[in-house]
């Protein structure tokens, strides 16, 4: 018989390792000016990979947690219509999709948008005003909505019969049931992949700079084009991104054994 390990029991030697690397990394980028100033550079798409992740990620659980409501919903419509947004989604790449949101759909929108408030006296707006940052968020949080509400429904579908008939039982609401009974009991199950998923964004968040968008990659694609250091740039680059999922990683992780703890 092979005995059960605990892994939360076990020694983070890996993040020792971590830690260590990236206490090497960074002492090597503040002992050499050329890399101090390419991290200096890439500092000012920090905020905007940060602002894209976190904006992107709380639209799409929204609308993912509103797709899988529909899915598990009585009316045959709203199950078929969340199926099909569903499969639809998530057949489709990324940067396909923010190519297509940024040069196809808001432009579309756009044009609506002058065809319905234009007779109403509203002054019209042109393609370009539509900001490259904002369809790079939409294109993101229509991405990942398909995953995570397919997340969200198995989170929510783990939930034992039991307990929503015993919260119909007492009288209460559907609102209510699903407020006090269904959701933080799902939350425990919804959580790993979900914060996978955010994990997930923040890499996924660098496509945005096919767009022209000044995130940390775009800032490195154009750092290492006019010192031709492409090593060293990169490896600054690569450093940013480990050094923001590793410690994301380690707060889920910490969240998640907290929550499995509690009664």
């Amino acid at each position: 018989m092979i005995p059960q390990s605990k892994p939360d029991s076990d020694f983070p030697y890996w993040l020792v390792a971590v830690v260590g690397l990236g206490l090497w990394g960074f002492w090597q980028i503040l002992e050499s000016d050329l890399h101090t100033q390419i991290l200096s550079t890439l500092m000012r798409g920090v905020q905007v990979t940060v602002f894209v992740t976190l904006v992107g990620f709380a639209l799409a659980a929204a609308l993912g947690l509103l797709i899988a409501l529909m899915s598990l919903s009585g009316s045959l419509i709203l199950r078929q219509v969340a199926r099909f947004y569903t499969e639809i989604v998530r057949g489709i790449p990324i940067i396909v999709l923010l190519l297509y949101v940024a040069f196809v759909l808001a432009p579309g929108l756009v044009a609506l948008r002058n065809t319905v408030l234009e007779p109403l006296g509203f002054e019209p707006i042109r393609t370009r005003e539509f900001s490259l940052l904002w369809r790079a968020i939409i294109a993101l949080m229509i991405g990942y909505s398909a995953f995570i509400a397919e997340v969200f429904r198995a989170g929510l579908q783990s939930v034992d019969e039991g307990q929503i008939e015993a919260a119909n039982a007492l009288g209460l609401k559907r609102w209510h049931r699903f407020r006090f009974i269904v959701f933080p009991q799902a939350i425990r199950t919804i959580l790993p992949p979900l914060g996978n998923d955010f994990v997930a964004m923040i890499k996924d968040s660098s496509l945005v700079s096919v767009l022209g968008v000044l995130d940390v990659t775009q800032l490195g694609k154009v750092t290492a084009a006019g010192n031709f250091r492409y090593f060293e740039t990169y490896n600054v680059v690569a450093l940013i991104y480990l050094t923001m999922t590793i410690s994301l990683s380690i707060v889920l992780r910490r969240l998640e054994v907290r929550l499995r703890n509690r009664p």
